[in-house]
């Protein structure tokens, strides 16, 4: 496998070596694997959950366009 970083993510690397806390730059990649992980499962759950309530949940009397129009004029303000 082969993976190119940027400039910033090497530097960040270097630096995470420099600290002493990792030993080499594939244990830093793998701790930042681990963690992209667990972030990205916990949003996907929090996600299903939300979608879970609004299935379960009541209907809105609103239209798809009043939804929309009342979205668009939060935007502005």
């Amino acid at each position: 496998m082969n993976i190119s970083f940027t400039e910033k993510q090497q530097q960040y690397i270097s630096t995470q070596l420099s600290s002493g806390d990792f030993q080499n730059a594939s244990e830093v990649v793998r701790d930042a694997l681990r963690l992209h992980e667990l972030y990205r499962n916990k949003v996907l759950d929090e996600l299903r959950n939300e979608i879970a309530k609004g299935w379960s949940g009541p209907a809105s009397k609103r239209t798809v366009k009043e939804i929309i129009s009342d979205k668009r004029k939060k935007q502005a303000s």
